[in-house]
């Protein structure tokens, strides 16, 4: 691709993403200063037509980005578009008031949606893919312990012990140390076994205890869940967008069809976008996601992204995603 004709379809998308209206070659050269004349412009856009990346609504309309355009655009990003200084105090602020993991998911799918003004949907982190990342005991009388389950995905499960009988500082620290030797830094699936195997084969108190975190590992087992927001954004695109916000709509109440949708969980840091037909589900094939995968220390547990269709400000989605995802990992790192 020439870089001149990769230039004039860069052009094209920006100006149809802004005024939703077909682009025409002295729009072209009179907004963009393109430095070259009316007939190279037409020229261009019609061997971007030939080669499959712009479209002619009709005959003497201007031209409008394909999917392969679209295609094209993303992938010849140079730079995201920065946030300003606002949204990323906003996005700070606003996240800083989490207090539990439920709260981060929840604040994040509202701050996504606003920043992009499309609909966000941010998965929970499943219980496969995280991991044990403390286990504390809090003696709150000689006969009776406060068991603290903190896991990597930022969940925190407390449970009350009565023992029946007392223990000793030292016997505290020393069950203490034996729960975490044998579940601190693994996936749950692992953390569970061998938790089963000390409450097999150790004496009270272990075995109690040891018991009671497998109880409160297997009682956190669900379905992975989605948390979505900013549906009402999709009323802003009017008729142009008719044909898939039913389908859409419908997608955002059955999970599974969402997380499908959304993709699998990439590293963190990096931005998958898949634009209409490139996705799973034909019927959203005017949609594009956006999305990339989060989680403690670089460690992708879940994703979260936007669903737009597929005329939207792809450099600035990119970006207020990968900047949510951050905070939400930092937070986690933090929890």
């Amino acid at each position: 691709m020439q870089d001149r004709r990769l230039a004039v379809l860069r052009a094209i998308v920006e100006d149809y993403v802004a005024t939703e209206e077909p682009v025409g070659s002295k729009a072209l050269v009179e907004r963009h200063g393109l430095n070259v004349s009316l007939a190279t412009v037409r020229n261009d856009m019609a061997a971007l037509e030939d080669e499959g990346y712009l479209h002619q609504p009709h005959t003497s309309a201007g031209r409008v980005p394909t999917d392969k355009g679209y295609r094209l655009f993303v992938d010849r990003l140079t730079t995201l578009k920065p946030l300003s200084t606002a949204e990323r105090r906003a996005i700070t602020s606003f996240l800083e008031g989490a207090i539990d993991l439920d709260d981060v998911v929840q604040r994040s799918v509202r701050l996504l949606s606003q920043l992009t003004r499309q609909v966000a949907v941010v998965q929970y982190p499943t219980l496969s893919r995280s991991t044990v990342r403390h286990v504390e005991l809090v003696q709150i009388a000689p006969d009776r312990l406060l068991v603290v389950l903190i896991l990597s995905t930022g969940r925190v499960e407390q449970r009350i012990l009565e023992l029946g009988h007392p223990l000793t500082e030292d016997a505290v620290a020393d069950l203490r140390n034996q729960v975490n030797g044998a579940a601190t830094g693994e996936i749950i699936a692992t953390a569970v076994t061998a938790l089963r195997a000390l409450a097999d084969t150790m004496a009270w108190p272990t075995a109690v205890v040891a018991t009671l975190l497998v109880d409160a590992l297997v009682d956190h087992r669900s379905d992975e869940r989605v948390a979505v927001g900013g549906a009402a954004n999709l009323a802003r695109y009017g008729d142009s967008f008719d044909s898939a916000v039913r389908p859409l709509l419908e997608a955002l109440e059955e999970h599974v069809v969402l997380l499908r949708l959304m993709g699998e969980a990439t590293a963190s840091g990096t931005v998958t976008v898949r634009i209409g037909a490139e996705g799973p589900y034909e019927e959203l094939s005017s949609t594009s996601t956006v999305t990339t995968g989060y989680g403690p220390q670089d460690d992708a547990l879940a994703t979260l992204g936007i669903v737009g269709p597929t005329r939207m400000d792809y450099p600035g989605t990119m970006a207020a995603v990968r900047a949510v995802a951050r905070y939400v990992s930092r937070f986690l790192d933090e929890a």
